[in-house]
């Protein structure tokens, strides 16, 4: 995505480098509220004129909602107070090629909602998720504060819920994948709340795919 936009920029006359993100995704991950910063003092058209020209020049799976004017010491990643992503569950025994693209097939068992949510409440609070991702930058701490941690059901489909002040690297997906295991009964939630505690990664269990999570928002 990052490449695409300054692509796009680039063709209508933005002299930079480099844009800044409010944080990256692993590859294949989505984002619906991602938020990007960049220096364009060249551009004297207005906001909506370059809102509409970043939109003409970029693909079509890729689109930008909004465009405004911040302070000029403004870092989308540093200056958040906090990010939610939401991971999505097809919890059914036949596929849904409709859905493939953005939820994880999780054919059987049926997943249970009370016990994820059963699960999921130990992970709000200031904790060490070392268990459940690395830091993104070189030497830095695997101490988070997550202030929502919760599933919901529409049928098959389950969305899983979680912000916080930030992320370790492939925190969400690491969490889901061993939720999973909870809501298919092969875990209990104290089980899931020891693994929790022990801060060690090799107690996690494997990821959930790329495909299901989405950066839903980010706050200041």
């Amino acid at each position: 995505m990052q490449e695409a936009i300054e692509t796009a920029l680039r063709r209508i006359g933005w002299p930079g480098e480099t844009l800044l993100a409010a944080g990256r995704t692993d590859t294949g991950v989505h984002a619906a509220g991602q938020v990007i910063a960049f220096d364009f003092h060249e551009w004297k058209h207005g906001e909506d004129n370059l809102l509409r020209a970043l939109n003409a020049n970029l693909p079509g799976t890729i689109a930008v909602k909004s465009v405004s004017e911040a302070a000029p010491d403004f870092h989308p990643r540093f200056a958040a107070r906090s990010r939610r992503y939401r991971y999505t569950i097809y919890n059914a025994p036949v596929r849904s090629p409709l859905l493939a693209r953005y939820a994880w097939h999780v054919p059987t068992p049926e997943l249970s909602i009370e016990t994820l949510n059963e699960a999921s409440a130990c992970l709000v609070g200031r904790k060490d998720f070392a268990t459940f991702g690395t830091p993104p930058d070189e030497g830095g701490h695997t101490v988070r504060t997550v202030g929502r941690a919760e599933w919901k059901r529409a049928e098959a489909i389950l969305t899983f819920d979680i912000e916080a002040d930030a992320f370790l690297y492939r925190m969400v997906r690491s969490v889901v994948g061993t939720l999973r295991a909870v809501g298919a009964g092969e875990m209990t939630p104290a089980r899931f709340g020891e693994v929790l505690a022990a801060a060690d990664r090799t107690r996690s269990g494997p990821a959930a795919p790329a495909h299901g999570l989405c950066l839903m928002e980010v706050k200041y």
